[in-house]
């Protein structure tokens, strides 16, 4: 976990060792977190906090992690990312549904396949490639993210808090 306070909305698929993230920092300059964290830069907090609003996707699996910003992203890509995920899981979630895999595309930065755990979770393959992967060989590279189960009555409140963010 980090020291610093971050808010702004975060959509976490898998577990603290295994995940995919998108996610719109933000951080308040006023914030006492904030302001230490940026003297221990030494930066200015504002400098520190930077204009937010940046989408990004966060990884870990294996005991690495790393991420991607998302320049020119608009809150409507991951929101239709979220909508879709959650119309898949609810579909599956419905009595008497068949319970079988399902992609949802992300475009050709995130693809997520999702397979049955058991009766009321999923596990997931996060298939993330950064935009500029193949630009410079000391970029961040792709990734594949397999998750643990993760049930999913949790997943679908976590994406309906999500979208509510975006909502807002």
């Amino acid at each position: 976990m980090s020291p610093v306070p971050v808010g702004g909305p975060a959509l976490f698929i898998g577990a603290d060792t295994a995940y995919v993230a998108l996610v719109r920092p933000e951080l308040d300059p006023d914030d006492p977190g904030v302001r230490r964290a940026a003297e221990q830069a030494g930066v200015d907090p504002a400098e520190f906090a930077g204009p937010g609003g940046v989408w990004a996707v966060m990884v870990e699996t294996g005991g690495e992690g790393g991420g991607f910003e998302l320049p020119g992203v608009r809150d409507a890509e991951p929101a239709h990312f979220a909508e879709r995920l959650r119309a898949e899981l609810a579909a599956a979630s419905a009595p008497g549904a068949a319970r079988g895999p399902f992609t949802v595309d992300g475009g050709a930065v995130l693809r997520l396949d999702a397979h049955p755990a058991g009766e009321a979770a999923y596990t997931f393959t996060a298939h993330v490639t950064p935009p500029d992967a193949d630009d410079t060989p000391d970029t961040y590279g792709p990734r594949t993210v397999e998750t643990g189960p993760v049930p999913t009555a949790e997943l679908l409140a976590d994406l309906d808090a999500f979208l509510g963010s975006l909502a807002s």
